[in-house]
């Protein structure tokens, strides 16, 4: 059929410019490795960076142009969702078990999960979407082993798992790397800087810290290869080149992560001890054994940064048994949304008790900011 032909030349070309975009960023890397970094290459650094990142967007065009589908079906759930990544026999299902009850099929052969398997973990009156993927591989960032459905699904989460087994320490790094391949930064915040296109006027740079990271000149070349020639940029915050790229693309996933040793139990104290050192988890465990998993269930409850706000009905005591979970630096207007989407628009204004009122029963509006075991009563029309 002449439209399943046209169908199959247009994947063959899109695969080919591919595979050509990334030999191109091959011999751009190589070109780094051995360029040493001092001040009078800093500028030509900064513009290979800059040409490897754009090739890597246009790589990642054309894949999807070419018919492929990145991305998990998955719908979040729950006041956050967490995913669990590592490598094929990590033990990410066992662990899915273990701090869910969620019936993940498990076995001791790699790609036991072919699909995103669901749990919800209940903690501190909390309901958090737990996410167990495919383990990824290396290469998983440029499609390897459906690595682009799972690093896309990373996306969509609040808080990144990264779970190591003990017995193959180097699988860490690795998998760090396919995050940063895939534009997921973990444990890294978006860099104050703030960069508008102008009409005319070239490049200005404004600067209310000292930039010792970066040349201005380098600024000013990182800038034109991605066709900023008239914009000013204001940094609130010395960035190096890779962040600069970060801010200019736009396109970057910033999370928070936690790093598990798991399969402890097979290994003596001082191997342990030693990929200890290496790694630096926050968190040894053992899924199998169930060893330290209630304390795992406490760190993701503390890392998915989580207020309790408490209600109370006009008139009535406050409702102290079970709180309203809440991110923190949540407004009183997300509250009311959480509790009512009419809420706000019947919204007259709120007494607040607890950390965030300066006294007992301070009136505020919606866009007060809440704080843990604050007390609200929201009055409406």
């Amino acid at each position: 059929m002449p439209e399943g032909k046209d169908n199959f030349y247009k994947r063959y070309f899109s695969l080919r410019a591919m595979v050509d975009y990334w030999k191109e960023i091959d011999k751009l890397r190589e070109e780094l490795s051995k360029t040493k970094y001092n001040k009078s290459t800093e500028g030509h650094i900064g513009l290979v960076k800059a040409k490897i990142a754009q090739l890597k967007e246009k790589a990642i065009a054309r894949s999807q142009s070419g018919g492929s589908h990145e991305g998990y079906a998955v719908r979040r759930s729950g006041d956050g969702t967490v995913i669990l990544i590592g490598f094929p026999s990590s033990g990410k299902s066992t662990l899915l078990n273990a701090i869910t009850g969620a019936e993940s099929e498990t076995a001791g052969y790699a790609f036991t999960t072919l699909d995103v398997i669901p749990g919800t973990l209940e903690y501190e009156y909390a309901k958090i979407q737990i996410l167990d993927v495919p383990g990824i591989v290396e290469g998983a960032a440029s499609g390897r082993g459906r690595g682009k459905e799972v690093l896309s699904c990373v996306r969509s989460a609040d808080l990144c798992v990264i779970l190591v087994d003990v017995n193959k320490p180097e699988e860490y790094n690795a998998i760090k790397q396919e995050l940063r391949e895939a534009g997921i930064r973990v444990d890294e915040h978006k860099p104050f800087v703030k960069i508008t296109r102008k009409p005319r006027g070239g490049i200005v740079l404004r600067s209310t810290v000292k930039l010792t990271k970066m040349h201005p000149d380098t600024i000013r070349r990182i800038l034109r290869e991605f066709k900023y020639n008239n914009c000013e940029v204001i940094f609130r915050e010395d960035i190096n080149v890779d962040q600069l790229i970060d801010v200019i693309e736009g396109n970057r996933k910033y999370l928070p992560s936690i790093t598990l040793l798991n399969k402890i139990d097979l290994v003596k104290e001082k191997r342990l001890e030693e990929v200890k050192k290496r790694i630096k988890p926050d968190l040894c465990v053992s899924a199998k054994e169930r060893e330290n998993i209630e304390e795992l269930k406490r760190l993701i409850f503390e890392k998915l940064d989580f207020i309790r706000v408490f209600m109370k009905e006009p008139g009535k005591d406050a409702d102290l048994e079970e709180p309203m979970i809440m991110k923190k630096g949540s407004t009183i207007k997300q509250l009311c949304e959480k509790v009512h989407r009419e809420m706000v628009k019947n919204f007259r204004f709120a007494r607040v008790w607890g950390p965030s009122a300066k006294f007992p029963g301070q009136r505020h509006s919606l866009d007060h900011t809440l704080r843990d075991k604050d007390i609200v009563e929201i009055k409406e029309n």
